[in-house]
């Protein structure tokens, strides 16, 4: 009789264990990963800086073009500004004549210059490149972005061009007939617009990585393209 009492007491003892484990066990609060995602890479072509230079040893000085948003500056903040000032709830504010006067006019005083841009241009300088920059911003009568790009990346006025303010003109790719023009033969730049500029114009076309938090969405998929992209450029 004994041993039937221990064996049933032995019984409901692993009964009240095992649902307490069960009953214990967490309930997943993600899809989670795994090594194999972890270790899995887009298939693009990336490229440093020392790359670039390197590729570049047995050629002369030559025009190289710059974008200017999310390629050399992080501008994001008068950006911000701008929509929160004027359309808060729409894009209409990239229509307004006022946020480009702004804008152009001393805004970028609160916009950060990316680290790979520093590199890109010293590079460039140091080779005795001619430097332009060519922006989808609308133009206006008076402007502050030369300045502030030459004071930003240490440029010498011998390598300086003024900013080309090609805007932003529908159905048109409105970089493409400055960078023919200016015989550019390297562009640098964040979007597709950039990579396909580059392209109808007979340049290199190089992305720079737009960093994830600017105000520029959606995001463009680097690379997509077939286009030489810089590695660690969203800074």
């Amino acid at each position: 009789m004994r041993k039937l009492i221990r064996a049933l007491g032995a019984v409901c003892l692993w009964i009240t264990f095992s649902s307490t484990v069960y009953a214990s066990a967490p309930t997943p609060v993600s899809e989670g990963t795994n090594v194999a995602r972890l270790a899995e890479q887009a298939p693009v072509h990336w490229v440093s800086v020392a790359q670039i230079e390197n590729s570049l040893i047995e050629r002369p000085p030559m025009a190289v073009g710059f974008d200017i948003d999310d390629t050399v500056l992080f501008s994001s903040p008068g950006f911000w500004r701008g929509k929160k000032t004027w359309s808060p709830d729409s894009e209409a504010y990239l229509q307004n004549p006022a946020f480009w006067e702004k804008m152009n006019n001393g805004w970028d005083e609160f916009s950060i210059p990316k680290e790979v841009a520093r590199h890109l241009i010293a590079m460039h300088v140091k080779r005795g490149d001619n430097i332009f920059f060519i922006t989808g911003r609308s133009p206006t009568k008076t402007e502050t972005v030369s300045k502030t790009l030459q004071d930003d990346f240490l440029i010498p006025a011998a390598n300086m061009n003024p900013v080309i303010f090609a805007g932003d003109k529908p159905g048109q790719n409105s970089k493409t007939q400055w960078l023919k023009a200016n015989k550019i033969r390297i562009f640098y730049g964040d979007s597709d617009s950039d990579i396909t500029a580059a392209r109808e114009s007979e340049a290199r076309p190089i992305r720079v990585l737009r960093a994830s938090n600017s105000t520029y969405r959606p995001l463009p998929q680097a690379g997509a393209l077939g286009e030489e992209v810089i590695v660690n450029s969203e800074y």
